[in-house]
């Protein structure tokens, strides 16, 4: 796309923008027209003001760039003019410079002018600040562009930050003062006081439609950064700026001319191409300065379609066309839709001439559109110029344009009324985003409401975790407090340390990022999962000591087992969802098949005597006296319990409860070794006692396994052993008791599951 196309006017802009700046600045805040004699003499008098009451203050004082105070408010105020600024804004221009001298700038300026212009130099102050900072960042020594993100991110700040625009206004005026302060005294320009003026001010500028500011800012720049390049292409050009206005006036007027009289109503304008403009194209598509033609260019408005081909036919007659530099880009507009007419011609002196026809609503699209100047000279689809598309925020740019500029530009309205009463339309454009500063000068893009925790995550997650304290401004300041736009943040850390659970509280406010809020909730799954493997090593242990295997690798037990690593293994174990009994039963060598011989070596001769029948404690084998029994202590059977007996290698006859899921695996799959078993006389004597497991779950909290063991002492049943676990709000109690008759305890869990938060209680 080739270069926007204004009036030759070296400080004026578009004639129809112009107009609207002009319509829109003399808008009252009750909408009547400011041009009255009286009006307009009260606005004169505000300016006359503000210079007298500035001037004293001013007198004798230079700024760090060597300036005038005075002449540089005058020349602020000059730019400010040619633009089409009312005298309200020019004014404010001399009341921020004279506020640098007042003890109290805010309440003196407001008494004399007003809470607005007061308001307005506050702003300007906060945002002069900001602007230090940022150039700091920028450096000084490096010749090259910074990185776009870096870039992008101080543009939108200063956006973001001057909710009332003409804050910025002010500053790119000042800006271009000063630059024009180093061009007229010939003094070397600070390198990164240029740098910041093209790499953020210019662009700024172009964003918000006020090109001459734009294309003087970047011009300045690029004489001062690179002075040789600069003087070559002015020399390239073989002639005088002025010279080059005159010659596109003068063919301005000639092609309005033969529109004139070939009966096609249109508006030409022109302006000849500047020089870093120039510079860009060279580099951007590699040409010879030869081959820019549209270092001199018009743009052709016209009401519609067979217009713009008339109106090309007219020019194609008048002056000789470059067949291989013309596009028709309404037949085939552009992806982003972008349609005109472009051609380039030699005019009769021989130089070549670019111009674009267009109807107004083309133009209007290409202005305000997705195809808007700034946003394709900035991020072309092929990222002209080195520069990409910056997305949504872009988007949001071209949308709010028209709500900008009423902003910008009606200088007289309060904007915190015109926000009341225009409602939510010209409302929170910019306000969803922060931009504060590290103590090193770095810029950090945070959600609006964003606190220094959120800072500290989107700098390092580990510092995050580590954060303690913050200082705002050099001021410490709690860590739930809301950030601002300008602040610059420094974040205490730990040298070790986590998060705390009070910033997943919404109520608090230490969160305002999902980002932020994801990664605490992470450290604490991780934590979480860390007690798990923990729980889920120890008891992995255990049976490694008890079965005498200690020497074993723990990784190539998880992998027998079938587990990437121990860790996998651990965490299931902690989780109880993988039985210990299968560790066991691994560690442990598989057994011979039954002998005949060795099964009646095992019997013994100790008669039917139930208490003799060692640990079976009572049990009788049916069709067999005197065998050795044992009880299971996977489900530790007691009287009055449904039992069976499985048939063990050389240990006998091992009694399960008939509901032991162990029992019903072993039966499925060896049902040969399932002998019948019943308990003896002695089994059922008040003198024998058996160890059962009980399971209790409930809701934790303080003195829940005093009240658990309170009951279990009213009945009478002694506690062997305890253990509980804990996982967030809910804890699992395991205790095993000692009892006659399992047909007692059922009154005793009934009586458990009565204490206040217990959800159930069985046995295990």
């Amino acid at each position: 796309m080739k270069t926007g196309l204004l009036s030759p006017a070296q400080l004026m802009p578009d004639p129809s923008a112009h107009a609207t700046i002009v319509a829109l600045a003399e808008m009252a805040p009750g909408g009547d027209s400011l041009t009255e004699a009286g009006s307009a003499q009260a606005l004169d008098q505000v300016l006359i003001k503000a210079r007298a009451f500035a001037e004293p203050l001013l007198v004798g004082h230079l700024f760090d760039t060597g300036e005038d105070a005075v002449a540089h408010a005058d020349g602020v105020s000059h730019i400010l003019l040619g633009i089409g600024a009312p005298p309200s804004l020019r004014a404010a221009a001399y009341l921020v410079y004279a506020s640098e001298y007042l003890t109290q700038p805010e309440d003196v300026i407001s008494r004399a002018f007003g809470p607005d212009a007061a308001g307005l130099v506050a702003h300007t102050r906060k945002l002069v600040q900001v602007q230090r900072n940022a150039r700091d960042a920028l450096g000084d020594d490096a010749d090259g562009p910074l990185q776009a993100e870096q870039i992008e991110r101080i543009r939108k700040m200063l956006l973001a930050f001057s909710r009332d625009l003409r804050v910025v206004l002010l500053r790119l005026a000042s800006r271009l003062q000063t630059l024009r302060h180093y061009a007229e005294t010939k003094l070397p320009c600070p390198r990164a006081l240029a740098r910041e003026s093209l790499q953020v001010f210019a662009p700024l500028a172009n964003r918000l439609g006020i090109w001459q500011i734009k294309w003087e800012l970047e011009d300045l720049s690029f004489r001062f950064l690179q002075p040789d390049t600069y003087r070559s292409i002015a020399k390239s050009l073989d002639e005088k700026r002025l010279e080059r206005e005159r010659h596109i006036e003068q063919v301005r007027q000639q092609l309005m001319q033969a529109l004139h009289e070939a009966g096609v109503d249109a508006q030409v304008q022109g302006r000849p191409k500047h020089l870093y403009s120039i510079y860009k194209k060279m580099q951007g598509k590699n040409l010879p300065i030869d081959r820019v033609f549209d270092i001199r260019a018009l743009r052709v408005l016209v009401a519609d379609v067979p217009a713009c081909y008339a109106a090309l036919s007219r020019v194609h007659e008048l002056w000789q066309a470059l067949p291989d530099e013309f596009s028709d880009y309404i037949a085939r507009p552009k992806a982003n839709g972008y349609q005109s007419l472009h051609t380039v011609v030699r005019d009769d002196q021989g130089r070549s001439i670019e111009i674009q026809i267009r109807t107004q609503a083309m133009h209007d699209h290409a202005e305000s559109g997705v195809a808007a100047h700034w946003a394709y000279k900035e991020a072309g689809s092929k990222g002209y110029a080195g520069v990409q598309a910056a997305g949504h925020f872009e988007s949001r740019v071209a949308e709010a344009r028209k709500t900008v500029l009423r902003q910008l530009l009606a200088w007289e309205r309060d904007l915190a009324s015109a926000d009341d009463a225009q409602g939510a339309d010209q409302r929170g454009l910019f306000d969803d985003r922060i931009y504060v500063f590290t103590p090193g000068g770095e810029i950090i893009d945070l959600p609006a409401g964003a606190t220094p925790v959120d800072m500290a995550y989107s700098l390092h997650t580990n510092l995050g975790h580590r954060c303690r304290g913050a200082k705002v401004d050099g001021a410490m300041v709690p860590l739930n407090t809301p950030l601002q736009s300008g602040q610059t943040v420094e974040i205490t850390a730990l040298k070790d340390g986590g998060p705390s659970l009070d910033w997943l509280n919404p109520e608090l406010g230490y969160l305002r990022s999902q980002r932020a809020r994801s990664k605490v909730r992470a450290w604490f799954n991780a934590l979480a999962q860390q007690a798990t493997i923990a729980r889920g090593r120890d008891a992995v242990e255990r049976v490694l000591q008890r079965e005498g295997k200690t020497a074993i690798k723990l990784d190539d037990l998880a992998s027998d087992l079938g587990f990437r690593n121990a860790d996998a293994l651990f965490d299931v174990v902690g989780k109880d969802e993988f039985s210990l009994r299968h560790i066991e039963q691994h560690l442990r060598p598989a057994e011979p098949e039954p002998d005949p011989d060795e099964f009646l070596a095992n019997r013994l001769t100790r008669g039917n005597d139930a208490h003799s029948a060692g640990d079976g404690r009572g049990v009788l084998v049916v069709g067999m006296d005197s065998l050795l029994t044992q009880l299971a202590r996977c489900c530790k059977p007691a009287p009055p319990d449904a039992i069976g007996g499985y048939v063990t290698r050389g240990k006998g006859v091992a009694v399960h409860r008939v509901d032991c899921s162990n029992f019903r695996q072993m039966a499925g799959r060896e049902a040969e070794r399932i002998i019948p078993v019943t308990w003896g006389r002695q089994a059922t004597a008040d003198a024998a006692q058996y160890a059962v497991d009980l399971l209790v779950e409930a809701h934790d909290r303080p003195g829940l396994l005093r009240d658990v063991c309170d009951v279990l002492a009213q009945g009478k049943t002694h506690v062997v052993s305890m253990n509980s676990q804990a996982q967030r709000d809910r804890v699992t109690i395991t205790l095993t008791v000692h009892t006659a008759d399992t047909a007692k305890l059922n009154a005793i869990l009934s009586k458990v599951l009565q204490v206040n938060g217990v959800l159930r209680a069985r046995r295990k």
